[in-house]
């Protein structure tokens, strides 16, 4: 029988600043991503730190020096940060090699600057999902999917958010995720019965459940598909020791591979039998089956 209820799994490297501002390494990453990992999409972020940060944050040290690319933390973002020109690049590379390029945008210029880019999906991160003036721009001027996550938010909060979107209609563009805001989170924080609330309260209402996830390992990625979240990001690194602090919570190439591998597996798997004895399991009948 075939799977109608289980929706194909779309997995997404979520490079973020994790190429330490060189062009050479997101690109690296970008083809690993594709060619070994055989991740469906890669995710990028874009900031205005002038916009997103007070003066005050934006001179301040950073708060874990080992971590920091610049003398303050205004400095340290300004050296992850790509221009536009620079993602420009990225998205056409994405497409030379077949694989989706992404972005998630944290306040209205950079919203701006990569809808202009017109990329498949937009992601809006946990911080900024109330964020409204930023979501009200993208749903009157971006026709893609915007795909937000819920770490962080209030069941109230993702409720006034759904609500917008219906208003806005919007809401079929719209992709959710179940998230926990934390890195790495302990796996009695990642909640994954949080998924079936979603699926409960939203399901008919946007276009896809989503899992982001910050935990260790792949197991629960698995479980998440499983309750029905069909997205599932991932933050991703060539290297879990480099200088950062999104490294040591994200997946290696062969993490990501495995991962990618194990849900298609699943997904293969998750269907009923379409005869009471399949055809494999006739032969070992006829051969094995007990007989008076």
């Amino acid at each position: 029988m075939e799977n109608n209820t289980y929706k194909k799994p779309f997995v997404i490297a979520e490079i973020g600043c994790n190429h330490k501002g060189d062009m050479e390494i997101a690109k690296e990453l970008v083809k690993v991503a594709k060619i070994f990992c055989n991740a469906d999409a890669v995710k990028f972020q874009k900031r205005h730190n002038k916009e997103l940060l007070t003066e005050e944050q934006y001179n301040a040290p950073h708060p874990n020096p080992t971590n920091s690319y610049g003398d303050t933390y205004g400095a340290h973002r300004e050296f992850l940060e790509f221009s536009v020109e620079q993602h420009q690049e990225l998205k056409d590379f994405c497409e030379e090699i077949g694989i989706v390029y992404s972005t998630s945008v944290w306040d209205t210029t950079s919203a701006k600057e990569i809808a202009s880019l017109n990329p498949e999906f937009i992601k809006i991160p946990s911080a900024c999902n109330n964020h409204y003036e930023m979501l009200g721009w993208l749903c009157d001027n971006y026709k893609g999917e915007i795909h937000i996550s819920t770490g962080m938010t209030s069941k109230d909060e993702i409720d006034t958010l759904i609500a917008f979107f219906i208003e806005k209609d919007r809401n079929k563009d719209l992709v959710v995720y179940n998230c926990t805001s934390g890195y790495p989170v302990p796996f009695e924080d990642v909640c994954l019965l949080d998924i079936t609330l979603l699926i409960d309260k939203y399901a008919d209402k946007v276009k896809h459940i989503g899992f982001s996830g910050h935990h260790l390992g792949i197991a629960v990625d698995i479980a998440a598909y499983t309750l029905g979240a069909n997205i599932i990001e991932r933050h991703y690194t060539l290297d879990r020791t480099w200088k950062g602090t999104d490294h040591a919570a994200s997946l290696e190439p062969m993490g990501l591979r495995k991962l990618k591998r194990d849900l298609s597996a699943v997904y293969e798997a998750l269907s009923f039998k379409n005869k009471d004895i399949l055809s494999i399991e006739q032969v070992q009948r006829d051969k094995l089956k007990y007989r008076k």
